[in-house]
């Protein structure tokens, strides 16, 4: 059986989340949840939360990962928060993350450890592991940022934020530790995999007014991404990418974001 895909969006933070099953086994992951942040407050908030947690228990769902793709940049995980409400979850992300945690944390001056030792698993490019009976690989995309990491999980690819639909291109590369040369080879690697691989994106602003989406396929991509469809070399997409990086300004949420998500997001009640 493929995999289910359930998908959860975030209208703030324009953030899709999602909670992928084994329909023959009933095990779970949980991939880039979400919490509310009030800036003015410093408010967390888990409405985000109810429709997935719903979700879970009306499908009668075993959670066995708790996953992120990358320390976000512009909303506050809610891996750890979960890991409250399923304790036997895997929390876990790339390993990455430990160079992530060296950039931000002496620049945010936190006093916290840069091993990794938040999370209870760090992936190598590469690693293999199952969501019950389904296979999963975990394949490094440095580019975006240093940790960015996709899921593939049976026929469905999860990219955080390094695709887009491909209306939208792709990630910015200009924070610490981003470089638009490495997220072109990263893609490539990408699209590689057959053009029949569903493709699970992170963000979707709805350019030019469309209808908010989130799945396509890898040979969408190829044939239609604005950045990177078959054809654009890499010195064309850097050029590009740096060109529209430069207009960019810093995410509104990105100090406390990272903050947060280098250590797997707040805990419950944090």
């Amino acid at each position: 059986m493929s995999l289910h895909v359930a998908s959860f969006f975030h209208p703030d933070s324009h953030t899709f989340s999602y909670v992928v099953h084994d329909p023959a086994t009933l095990q779970a992951a949980v991939i880039d949840p979400v919490l509310d942040y009030d800036p003015d407050t410093d408010a967390l908030g888990a409405g985000p939360l109810q429709p997935l947690l719903a979700h879970v228990r009306g499908h009668g769902l075993q959670v066995r990962w708790l996953l992120d793709t990358h320390a976000h940049a512009d909303h506050v995980s809610a891996g750890r928060w979960l890991k409250s409400q399923w304790p036997d979850a895997t929390l876990a992300m790339g390993q990455g993350i430990v160079q992530v945690q060296r950039t931000f944390a002496p620049r945010y001056a936190l006093d916290v450890p840069t091993d990794g030792s938040q999370f209870d698993h760090l992936f190598a490019d590469g690693e293999r592991f199952t969501l019950g009976d389904i296979d999963a690989e975990v394949i490094a995309v440095p580019g975006h940022t240093s940790d960015s990491v996709a899921y593939r999980i049976g026929d469905a690819l999860f990219t955080g934020d390094s695709l887009f639909m491909p209306d939208g291109g792709t990630a910015r590369c200009d924070f610490p530790g981003g470089d638009a040369a490495q997220l072109y080879r990263s893609i490539q690697r990408l699209l590689s995999l057959p053009d029949a691989t569903r493709v699970f994106i992170c963000h979707d602003y709805g350019p030019g007014g469309r209808k908010i989406a989130n799945q396509t396929t890898i040979g969408e991509q190829r044939a239609h991404n604005i950045h990177l469809h078959d054809g654009i070399s890499e010195a064309e997409f850097v050029a590009t990418r740096q060109a529209r990086d430069a207009t960019l300004a810093e995410p509104t949420l990105m100090e406390p974001s990272v903050k947060a998500n280098i250590q797997g997001g707040p805990a419950r009640g944090g």
